[in-house]
Formats: C-alpha cells, structure tokens, sequence
C-alpha cells in the first residue's frame, strides 16, 4: 500500500506509509502557536467555554463531510454526503475538563472535542474538533434534531448504489479537479451507464480505477481490502517504499560518506552523519513510524517523544554550536504527520516564522469554495539546543506529503535555506479514508496547504531552487549523487 497522510475525519482503518508498514492515523491540531514555544498547536484542556449543552448531541464538521455524534463516554463520527451516511470511527472519552474532552480510539488515536469554537462561538452551537498530530482543526455546527435517518437505517449496497456516492464523495470533497484538467461529470456521464446490477467486481473495480487515473493523485486510493487496490504517483516519480529507502541508504553511504556510516535513530527514520568542515547531514525518511511504544497520551504522544530523543542526540549544544551547514535530506521520504515536521522545523529556527495556511474545502457544489484558512507557525522549541544557520534541502518526487509540509515550512525559515534537487511529489492535504456501500474504501484529498500570498503546490510540487537528478539509473550507475555535491558546493565549510 502506498504512503498516505493520515486520515483526520472520516478514518477508520489504519494507513499505510512507505514500504507497507501499518501505521495509525495521527491527528489533528488547532491555529496559531501554544504557550511554551511548541511548534505545533490545537484545541487544549480548558480552551472551551462550556457554553450551552456542552458536547452531547451531533455535529456537523465544517468541510470534512462528516457528521459527529457525543453522548457521553462515546465519540461516533459519520460520513456523509448528499446521497449517503455511512458510520465510521467510535472512540470513548478517556479525558474531560470544563469545554473539552479527550477520545481515544481503539488504536490509540486520540480526538480532542471542545465548546466554544467556529463561527458560532459563545452561543452554544459551535464547536472544534482535533486529533493530535495534523495541525489545524475542524469547526462544528450543533445539528437539531439528531441524525438523519439517511444515518440509522440500511442502506443499499449494489453497484448502482456504490457507483453513485463513489462519484459523489469526490465531487463534494475533491479540490483538484480543474488543476488537473478533469471534468469530473463528462467522467459521470461516460461510466455511469456501463454500470448495472449484473456489473462484477472485476468491472466495477476496472470502472472506478479508469475514473482516477487522470487524476494522477498519489493521495488519492481505492481498495477492496484484499486483492484489488489502485494508487498512482505523478508521471515520472516514483513511490517510496522500503526497498528504495534501503537502496538509496546504501547509495549514501557508499559514495557520499565515502564508506562511512550513517547513525540511526527512531526506528531508523531518522539518521545523521558528520561531513568534513563542519557540517552535517540529516537524513529523514518519514515523519511517523518513530516508535513502538506506549504512551499514556496516546500513540502520537509516543511518536513525538521518540523524535524528541532522536532530535536531542543529533542537535546536541556542541554540534550545533559549530556546525557551519546542514543537509537536510528528504528525497526518500514518505510522508506521517505534518505536527512531527514542525517539530522538527522548531529545532531549525530561532525564530518564530510562517509555516503554511490550512483550508478544506467546504461547498458540495463549488471545488473552489473553503473554509477558513488556519495559519500554522513554526515556533523555537524552547529549552533545546537549536540550529539555525544555513541549510541545503534535498527533495524529489519520492519526497511526499508531510515531507512536502515540511519542506513548505521551511520557505519562509529566516536563516539561509535553499532546495535543491527535484520537486516534490505534490500531495498535501489529510486524507478523508471514505467506505463505499459495498465494503471497499476511498482514500480523497480534501484541503490545500498554502503559502503565505496564497499560493499551492498541489500537482506539480514544490520545486527546487537548484535542479539536479535525483537518484536516476545514470546516478546510481556511475555513483553519482548530484544533489548532495551541489548541497556541499553551496553551504559553507567547505573549501573557505
């Protein structure tokens, strides 16, 4: 299965990120930065109000199509659309204080619901919702009345049934449909009749996957899971997987380290070497997938502690104080938790800067139409030693999501920052894990990362300010590597 970021909304099942370990969903976070420094933020204890009737009752997410039901110990969320409710993931209260409380989910995925939020704040109708790891948030509208019945009762599962909230689910959650030049209801009209109650799984699956192949989406996925599943990358890019990750590993070794050795931490996630002239490289290969432990917080607690030990041993107060340049390697990386990116960014600054603007779309009917943008910062992580001089960043289209966010969140990092190699792959957004009538899953993009004058990297990718080849047959034949000569070419400590 392919690397994704987790799902934040309609998630029910557990994720894959490269090389086909399962891992949790991680979750989300609220705007702006905590007290403390920390370089990722949210909905906390005591940031509600506890206005009105608290949290029992259903919610509607602003975006997200998803409906959220509270009734006292028990979290239930649902998926939506205009022709569908379906029930997805279940959690039970594990923490309260007044305004809020914590649900974890039986994976250890933690959701934080808190009163008071969104457009309707102080009135009794408004509310956030976060899971821990995804920074940002989801505002809530109080529902009158309950579910729909669309919500409780049976609903048809033939191939008719499955093909229309298929279709719908992506027209009222996917952005991306004029980037990439599909006219998403002339793809309605041409597939829809050629389905009908005789339609196989073979056919139907055959269908849908002909569908989504113009979107050339690495987040977006079908599966039936067992046999049949489809994702794809850009044209020209290739996935990560563990297979490359260890190919390239050894590439780096070989010829970049001349025979040395890297030093692993975090599952070996995360690794570093020093070069000559005082300069270092660190090399990321995901941003989840740290630990295998437990934590009383949760699993993505345990994930951020393990990256907090990797980052302590590797940014000790004496190499930061003489390092004269750092690599910082993405080209490999699969993606995880955008929250763990900016914490790794907060050991790369001294000081606070802009890190990208959340948004998901919100309007059934318009791709176009968001909410509203939540600014993300990175913030100095205070109390550690941290590096902030020049810094060459090595991406490729192996580079995705959460390796994407952040690389965009060092774009605007006030120390010396340059991207060198190729872009990105140019996937973004959490991932909304959606089920078909029929048992299969969806996995749909519905957000936008974006900069600070509003621009987005969906599609083609955040390119690099320096181009070389990254990891191609000529440089893996010749022992070659391109991008890493040009990093040391232009940090200093070299031959100054």
């Amino acid at each position: 299965m392919l690397f994704r970021k987790p799902a934040v909304v309609a998630g029910g099942v557990l994720l894959a990120l490269s090389g086909g370990a399962l891992l949790p969903a991680a979750a989300a976070a609220g705007d702006g930065e905590l007290p403390g420094g920390r370089a990722e933020s949210g909905p906390r204890p005591g940031a509600g109000t506890g206005t009105g009737k608290g949290l029992d009752g259903v919610w509607r997410t602003d975006g997200y199509g998803s409906l959220v039901s509270v009734e006292g110990d028990v979290l239930r969320r649902y998926q939506t659309t205009s022709v569908s409710c379906v029930e997805g993931e279940t959690a039970r209260r594990t923490a309260r204080g007044p305004g809020w409380a914590a649900y974890t989910m039986a994976d250890g995925r933690r959701l934080t619901a808190s009163t008071g939020g969104g457009a309707n704040s102080g009135t009794g109708t408004g509310a956030r919702l976060s899971t821990d790891g995804s920074p940002g948030h989801q505002d809530m509208a109080r529902v009158r009345g309950g579910l729909p019945a669309a919500c409780t009762g049976d609903a048809p599962d033939d191939p008719v049934a499955t093909f229309d909230v298929f279709w719908r689910t992506f027209h009222e959650n996917y952005p991306f449909f004029a980037a990439k030049d599909v006219d998403w209801q002339a793809v309605r009209d041409r597939h829809r009749p050629t389905v009908d109650d005789g339609t196989t799984d073979d056919e139907l699956f055959a269908v849908f996957r002909e569908m989504l192949a113009p979107l050339h989406d690495a987040h977006v996925s079908l599966t039936d899971g067992a046999d049949r599943f489809f994702a794809e990358t850009r044209p020209g890019t290739t996935a990560p997987s563990a297979e490359l990750d260890a190919k390239v590993k050894r590439h780096i070794e070989e010829h970049d380290l001349d025979g040395g050795g890297l030093t692993e931490y975090a599952n070996g996630r995360v690794s570093y070497a020093d070069l000559p002239g005082d300069r270092g490289y660190l090399r990321v290969s995901g941003f989840i997938g740290y630990s295998d432990g437990e934590h009383p917080d949760g699993r993505y607690a345990a994930e951020r502690a393990a990256l907090d030990r990797a980052l302590d041993s590797v940014l000790t107060a004496d190499r930061t104080a003489r390092l004269r340049g750092l690599v910082v390697d993405l080209r490999v990386n699969g993606g995880g938790a955008d929250g763990l990116g900016l914490r790794l960014a907060s050991r790369l600054t001294d000081r606070t800067h802009f890190a990208y603007a959340k948004a998901a779309r919100n309007d059934p009917d318009d791709p176009g139409h968001f909410t509203r943008a939540q600014p993300q910062y990175v913030v100095p992580a205070p109390g550690v030693p941290r590096y902030a001089g020049p810094v060459a960043v090595l991406t490729g289209g192996s580079t995705v999501s959460a390796g994407e966010s952040f690389t965009q969140a060092l774009l605007d990092r006030p120390g010396r920052t340059v991207r060198i190699g190729a872009p990105t792959q140019g996937v973004f957004s959490d991932v909304l894990d959606r089920a078909l009538p029929n048992g299969w899953r969806l996995g749909v993009p519905n957000e936008e990362f974006r900069t600070r004058d509003g621009r987005t990297f969906d599609g083609p990718g955040i390119p690099p300010d320096l181009s070389e080849p990254v990891f191609t047959d000529e440089e893996f034949e010749h022992g070659r590597d391109s991008a890493f000569d040009r990093a040391l070419d232009v940090l200093p400590g070299g031959g100054d």
